[in-house]
């Protein structure tokens, strides 16, 4: 498997180096909405610790990553009063991962609504803005 690479942009996040509508933060994870969104409220939900994907996390990681997409899904499905959700998550590129940084997706998902395409351009950063502080509020209750 190849090394991580510690200047993936997920990573450069996770430094501040580049901003991201954040939508929730613990010890063990960071949320936040995918600027090339398949669907509105499009969040993306990454570990702290360094790993490539789902084969090379820590256990203890990985624990913690699944604690955090429950907690997200749920406020992005009251957020966006979703019929459902899709959550995905690829490793490698034969799985179509593109971040080489393990993360997971979240798409609030409504009956008869296609999923856009991942590659379909960056989002207006004020809708995402948006999106993030009604996933935000969910999160508050």
């Amino acid at each position: 498997m190849p090394a991580y690479d510690p200047d993936n942009i997920f990573a450069k996040i996770l430094r501040g180096e580049i901003p991201a509508h954040t939508v929730y933060e613990d010890d063990h994870t960071l949320a936040f909405m995918d600027v090339m969104p398949q669907g509105e409220g499009h969040t993306l939900v990454i570990p702290k610790a360094p790993s490539r994907g789902l084969l090379d996390a820590e256990p203890d990681s990985l624990a913690a990553l699944a604690r955090s997409v429950q907690v997200v899904a749920r406020a992005v499905k009251a957020a966006f009063a979703a019929d459902g959700l899709t959550v995905f998550q690829y490793n490698e590129p034969a799985g179509g991962q593109t971040v080489f940084h393990l993360h997971v997706h979240i798409i609030p998902r409504r009956e008869g609504v296609p999923l856009k395409r991942h590659e379909g351009g960056m989002a207006d950063p004020a809708v995402l803005a948006a999106h993030a502080e009604r996933i935000r509020a969910a999160l508050k209750g």
